[in-house]
């Protein structure tokens, strides 16, 4: 079987997810499999050829025009002839089912990878065009999978499977012994976006500030530089240089986090946040904002905290309520590693995508 997946080379996080399919893809026998990058700003050499380095095939397709990007998908379709072909997130399934479907590949598959896309009438009208031609749509948590069913997917073709994390990166000898020993410290690891509620959690360290808890926020994550400045702005006027330290990005999260008590994803909304699964797998005691794509990873005072969009007081409350009781707090980052293990392994998701392949041959 020959699978071809399609997505964005800005190494987001639904460029990681396409990775971890080939790469599950490519240890599989009786399957060869083709990864094809539409080409970005931020599309880095380096890390393209990492990739076939590691023996993936990569191939990389322009992003001058939409009409070129198709255009030169189809040639690559032409010339492989995957039986499969899995285009991600927005707006590239719209292209890569686009030139799939002119070019009759047997099985197309759409992956949403965010609750909340920038649909236009016309991107819109042009994804759902694409249906027939589509065997399935696949959101990556089941509030991405009920967005798609209320933008009007034919609900019959819509399903979930969430995204896995690489758990071996989160051994039970990356825990401290104890968790007196892990700093009373928060860490939000995100790229600075438009999705990203940075400016909430930044406030709601003022408010603990004002009752005497003084914790250090780590952020780490690259993104956009505009919207990181605008942080640091806001860090600046309300004066707490000393506690908020940007790490830019990192090639050692996994250590990081378990050197923290607190994982924080404040956000506006999201598909199915992976940092937050890996602040789950290394025992972090874990926050989250109420949005669709987040809440459905914790369940609130179970094995985490969910607390309102965008409310500070509730966050603050949130962050006292842990670093006050670190027994409770410890608890919960238990429980939530017991979750990341238990359901969001990237084998786990593999053998989905596996059934999946199998139930539509």
């Amino acid at each position: 079987m020959r699978i071809l997946h399609f997505v964005t080379g800005g190494f987001s996080g639904a460029t990681q997810v396409a990775v971890d399919l080939c790469m599950a893809a490519k240890n599989t026998p009786g399957m060869e499999v083709m990864l094809v990058l539409r080409r970005k700003r931020n599309t880095d050499a380096q890390r393209v050829q990492a990739l076939r380095d590691q023996g993936l095939t990569v191939q990389v397709v322009s992003n001058w025009l939409h009409a070129m990007t198709v255009w030169e998908l189809r040639k690559l379709i032409r010339a492989w002839k995957p039986d499969v072909v899995f285009a991600h997130g927005f707006s590239d399934h719209i292209w890569g089912r686009q030139a799939a479907a002119a070019e009759g590949v047997p099985r197309i598959f759409h992956v949403e990878h965010n609750a909340y896309e920038r649909y236009t009438p016309r991107r819109l009208k042009q994804a759902l065009a694409l249906s027939p031609w589509t065997t399935a749509h696949i959101g990556v948590s089941e509030g991405v999978r009920t967005r798609l069913i209320e933008l009007g997917f034919p609900a019959d073709k819509c399903m979930a499977i969430p995204n896995g994390i690489d758990l071996r990166k989160f051994p039970e000898t990356l825990l401290p012994a104890d968790w007196s020993s892990r700093e009373p410290a928060i860490l939000m690891a995100s790229r600075f976006a438009r999705q990203k509620d940075h400016a909430s959690l930044v406030q709601a360290l003022q408010v603990l500030r004002n009752q005497g808890l003084t914790p250090k926020l780590y952020l780490a994550g690259g993104g956009s530089k505009r919207l990181r400045h605008k942080v640091e702005s806001l860090v600046a006027k309300l004066g707490l240089q000393e506690q908020v330290i940007f790490l830019g990005n990192v090639s050692d999260l996994p250590q990081r986090l378990a050197a923290v008590q607190i994982f924080v994803l404040s956000t506006h909304w999201e598909g199915m946040p992976l940092a937050l699964v890996e602040g789950m797998a290394a025992a972090c005691a874990c926050i989250t904002s109420n949005v669709l794509g987040a809440k459905e990873a914790l369940v609130h005072d179970v094995d985490g905290l969910v607390v309102p969009h965008e409310d500070v007081q509730e966050l603050a409350a949130a962050l006292q309520f842990l670093l006050q009781n670190p027994s409770r707090a410890e608890q919960l980052g238990l429980a939530a590693r017991a979750k990341a293990f238990h359901a969001y392994g990237r084998e786990h998701m593999w053998t989905q995508y596996q059934a999946l392949l199998a139930a539509t041959t």
